[in-house]
């Protein structure tokens, strides 16, 4: 029994209607706000649920036609998925820590100067993504082959994109905040940013609201088996 998107929700609002009518009303609230155009609204729903940590196809295809009806470009579009293409490197920044941690069990007594290539990257790396973090401060000494190349990855976006710095930040806070990562450093490195770059705090708080969304897929995702099995069962 496939359901169309709207009848996950009209089949449970059958069961329990208060859960649905309290689920609408807490999606409406970042549209009854709007701090952000109804279309980058999209990018960043785009932003969350196309990142690694989610890639939940359904509502990607939904927010890519969405945002393209109101006016996004492809070029935009393709502008986020560079911009959520960099939370593979969360792998650097929470296991070189770790791994300087047990080096430090192991004897290590502190960091080794930066050589005149390593000062290189990170002047190019803070020039190019205008801020600089002590958590580079490790992979930029440990492995700055591996920190070059992210520069390079990570700063195309900045170089050939079209969105504002500020809304760059705030992609990134649309997936690093999202249940399925978490991403407390990054999280608060980008709300840092983005205020920098002229964002306001509300603008921000309706990127969260967005992501916050994701829960809901709940819904959308297990109601159709619920229903595939109860037909299974003779229509119970």
């Amino acid at each position: 029994m496939e359901l169309t998107p709207s009848e996950p929700w009209e089949f449970v609002e059958r069961i329990d209607p208060a859960f649905v009518e309290a689920a609408r009303a807490m999606q409406r609230v970042p549209y009854e706000k709007n701090h952000l155009s109804d279309k980058f609204k999209e990018l960043c729903l785009i932003g969350c649920t196309a990142a690694a940590t989610y890639l939940h196809a359904p509502r990607v295809r939904q927010h890519v036609r969405r945002a393209l009806e109101l006016g996004a470009t492809p070029q935009e579009i393709v502008e986020v998925l560079e911009l959520i293409s960099t939370v593979g490197i969360h792998a650097m920044n929470i296991g070189v820590p770790l791994l300087v941690e047990v080096m430090v069990e192991r004897g290590r007594t502190g960091p080794e100067p930066l050589g005149a290539r390593q000062e290189e990257l990170k002047e190019r790396f803070t020039k190019l993504r205008g801020y600089w973090h002590e958590f580079w401060d490790e992979m930029l000494e440990l492995d700055p082959e591996m920190f070059g190349a992210y520069t390079e990855f990570s700063t195309v976006p900045w170089r050939t994109g079209t969105l504002t710095p500020a809304e760059k930040e705030l992609i990134y806070i649309s997936y690093d905040i999202a249940a399925t990562h978490l991403y407390v450093p990054g999280t608060k490195l980008h709300i840092r940013n983005a205020l920098a770059h002229g964002a306001t705090p509300q603008q921000v708080l309706e990127v969260m609201e967005l992501s916050s969304m994701l829960g809901l897929d709940a819904i959308t995702t297990a109601v159709p088996i619920l229903a595939e099995e109860l037909e299974a069962r003779g229509g119970q």
